[in-house]
């Protein structure tokens, strides 16, 4: 059954699979649905490999039905064990109530809360996971699943294949995800289940443990895991990963990140993460044939949607001018120094380390001996170079590495 929401999905690469696509497009047809994506919050921010699923809750929207985001204050307790090789570190309550707080304020920039039909509602598995009696649990619900089975999907049969451990308590995680379901199902009328391809198993049996409780009919829906052109996983870079909060990746560093996009991903991002509708953006597609310029429509629109307009207009703004005409642009991180600290002078491997540009002394090293760092254009040489009041002009400078990483240094 044709459906305009199913069928943007299907247009712009977001639609993997589906327990029924048929079905659910009738009821989509009929009335407007609700729909949830987990996710877990073993992180103050969610990264950009997690951007699809926004996208894809941001498109429900358009299409007048309400996002469920469920934030998994339970869950991360336990870890999810979908395509790990090892357990994830055990995070503590507090840190995890944190890292809820500070994720939302991602959801609440990216999606539309003006409509109380459509607008967002947030709920934390905590709430019910953590008040579960474990005897009845089992009986109520694990007496659903058979070991049999649960070995047979991805989470667990890659990690015994590899002869790698897998922990109780991650085992469990697919049936406390298939309970997340039923809950949102049956107290929030929530049908519909969207995760990543390597969720499938844990959302149908999600979708089965409905039908088994409660003889009703829900539905799984997955979009396809982002590999780059170049064979590694969508979200982090060599130099970290492309976080979405801005108090760990400045606007600029993120319009950054999309202009540098290879040129074989550029057109599939465009679909991805722009909201540029699917036709204008084909003959945009066609009709440009300098692929630099659709690398910058790519970075304009993606930072415009998760920062604003005018921090998108400013990140263009200071890549021109830090490129193009070589200025000292306002738009480039800041890194503060005070002026006492100065008058001591700091090494520049201290300062590196300290600043955290690059991980350790010894990356920063080797790229002081490839040449890899300026000073306003000018390489710096030596590892022992000492920064000192003389190296500034009117109390700043710019601080290079590599060809596109760039930061302004101030005396405060």
């Amino acid at each position: 059954m044709k459906n305009d929401f199913l069928q943007e999905m299907q247009d712009r690469g977001f639609l993997n699979q589906c327990t029924d696509l048929d079905k659910l497009g009738e009821i989509c047809n009929k009335k407007a649905i609700s729909g949830y994506i987990g996710f877990d919050c073993t992180a103050s921010s969610l990264h950009v490999g997690s951007l699809l699923q926004i996208m894809i809750l941001k498109l429900m929207q358009k299409y007048g039905h309400q996002p469920i985001v469920l934030l998994g204050g339970g869950t991360t307790l336990i870890g999810d064990p979908s395509g790990k090789d090892s357990t994830r570190k055990i995070l503590e309550q507090n840190e995890i109530k944190n890292n809820i707080k500070s994720i939302k304020k991602v959801f609440n920039k990216i999606l539309d809360t003006s409509n109380k039909n459509t607008s967002p509602v947030f709920v934390d598995n905590a709430d019910w996971l953590t008040k579960l009696n474990y005897i009845q649990f089992l009986r109520d619900t694990g007496s659903h699943f058979t070991i049999n089975k649960m070995l047979t999907f991805d989470s667990v049969k890659l990690r015994l294949d590899r002869e790698q451990s897998l922990s109780y308590m991650e085992f469990n995680y697919m049936i406390l995800q298939a309970y997340d379901f039923y809950q949102l199902f049956k107290n929030n009328n929530c049908i519909l289940q969207i995760g990543g391809s390597d969720q499938w198993g844990n959302i149908v049996n999600g979708v089965d443990l409905i039908r088994r409780k409660l003889q009703k009919e829900a539905y799984g829906l997955t979009s396809p895991l982002i590999t780059l052109a170049s064979g590694s996983k969508m979200g982090k870079t060599e130099k970290g990963a492309i976080w979405l909060n801005e108090d760990k990746l400045s606007p600029y560093d993120y319009w950054q990140f999309w202009r540098n996009t290879d040129d074989r991903d550029v057109k599939r991002f465009l679909k991805y993460f722009t909201e540029i509708k699917l036709k204008e953006l084909n003959e945009i597609i066609n009709k440009e044939k300098n692929i630099n310029n659709l690398k910058v429509l790519l970075a304009n629109e993606a930072t415009k949607i998760l920062h604003g307009e005018t921090a998108s207009t400013k990140a263009e703004k200071t890549a021109k001018d830090t490129f193009e005409s070589g200025e000292l642009s306002s738009g480039l991180p800041e890194i503060t120094i005070k002026s006492n600290e100065i008058e001591k002078g700091i090494n520049i491997l201290d300062f590196i380390s300290n600043n955290k540009i690059l991980s350790s002394k010894s990356e920063a090293r080797r790229m002081i001996a490839n040449k890899g760092f300026r000073i306003d254009g000018a390489i710096i040489e030596d590892e022992k170079k000492v920064i000192r009041l003389k190296d500034f002009k009117n109390n700043v400078f710019k601080l290079s590495y590599g060809k596109k990483k760039h930061y302004l240094v101030k005396i405060i």
